[in-house]
């Protein structure tokens, strides 16, 4: 991956590559950002950059040897270490099988789900209900490997994705040598919860915040992919806020799934139609996690854009044509910005939920309750 195959994000671009030119790359990086963004991306294009035998003070140049064994992630001297599940007794039969395996789907992983989160990591591995983890004997054949000498005299490159998967014996394994490595040696940590490692880690790393991509980014990348045309790009990029995982999976989708269930969802808590909104969290628990949550971002979404409207900034509204509608009358006849803030906090608290596999069909009659009684406190102010 070059760094031009990155949308947008031209900031940090520019940061690591004259890093890179002026020789003041640290040695121990810890990329992270929010699901959907670039943190996996942005350490393989720096990796790509590092080994380019024609870089330019831009990017790399993608026709070397070097870079073409970089879009397959097959260069000697560039090591990945990833969450992986104990093996049973058969599979310890086969060790090397099954670990050959495992490398070829991160590889491919890396390579066609570049914006993919855990959970599609999981599915790829057919690793459901396995506990992940990366084991200190991991960690240490990381040292092992970074002990020897490079294959073509060039840099030496140890990626570790999924970070927050290090146990705490493989995290104070690795404690020495990533304060101390060797010379022409690179850590790239990558994770999207740097809230999870252990201090002794991220004291040890150069923090590089690989942000969420603006609507703009999102929107000229699947446009200039050919994922979908400008007026469906527009749509999936206000809904993705900033998670191109989201976008991608939300173009097959086009007819705004998402706004059409929050409309008929509110107007159901409206109208209290209780029946109606139980069989509505029926059928929101039978749907995939993609959806609820975003479900659940889009009413994140509407109450943002309520909130827009009711301080009298349109300008800053993202929405377009029905969705805009929607959003003014019930900015105007429902929702006041107190409420529109309280329905935003309730979205974001029930995302978090969802995130820690917490009942879906629960999570959602819970919110709509909050919703209900929001409606009708608005509903007796107004009287």
């Amino acid at each position: 991956m070059q760094f031009a195959q990155i949308p947008g994000l031209k900031e940090t671009k520019e940061r690591l590559t004259k890093a890179v030119q002026q020789n003041h790359l640290a040695h121990s990086l810890l990329f992270h950002g929010p699901e959907g963004s670039a943190s996996l991306g942005m350490p393989i294009a720096l990796a790509t950059y590092l080994y380019c035998e024609n870089r330019t003070e831009e990017d790399s140049c993608g026709q070397c040897g070097s870079c073409q064994r970089m879009a397959k992630l097959v260069m000697p001297d560039f090591n990945f270490v990833f969450p992986r599940v104990s093996l049973t007794k058969e599979e310890e039969k086969k060790a090397d099988e099954v670990n050959a395996k495992l490398v070829a789907n991160f590889r491919d992983f890396c390579t066609h789900q570049t914006y993919g989160n855990i959970q599609d990591f999981i599915h790829l591995n057919h690793f459901e209900k396995k506990k992940l983890n990366i084991s200190v004997g991991a960690a240490r054949e990381v040292i092992r490997s970074l002990a020897l000498s490079s294959f073509e005299g060039s840099y030496k490159i140890m990626m570790i994705w999924g970070v927050e998967y290090l146990n705490i014996e493989a995290s104070n394994a690795l404690l020495k040598i990533l304060e101390e490595p060797q010379p022409g040696t690179f850590f790239m940590l990558v994770t999207s919860q740097p809230d999870q490692l252990l201090t002794t880690i991220l004291s040890r790393t150069q923090k590089i915040n690989v942000r969420g991509f603006t609507d703009e980014e999102i929107q000229n990348f699947l446009v200039e992919s050919g994922k979908c045309d400008e007026q469906v790009a527009k749509q999936v990029s206000m809904i993705a806020d900033g998670n191109i995982r989201a976008a991608l999976r939300m173009v097959d989708q086009v007819e705004d799934r998402q706004v059409i269930w929050v409309r008929d969802w509110f107007r159901l808590c409206g109208i209290r139609r209780f029946s109606e909104i139980f069989d509505l969290a029926e059928k929101f628990q039978k749907t995939d996690l993609d959806f609820q949550r975003s479900i659940f971002q889009t009413g994140m979404n509407v109450a943002r854009e309520i909130l827009l409207h009711n301080a009298q900034l349109d300008q800053m509204l993202r929405t377009q044509g029905e969705d805009r509608d929607f959003v003014e009358k019930i900015a105007t006849h429902v929702l006041d910005e107190d409420a529109a803030s309280e329905l935003y906090e309730k979205f974001n608290e029930a995302i978090y939920h969802l995130d820690r596999n917490g009942n879906a069909k629960l999570i959602f009659t819970d919110l709509s309750m909050d919703i209900l009684l929001l409606l009708a406190r608005y509903a007796k102010k107004a009287a």
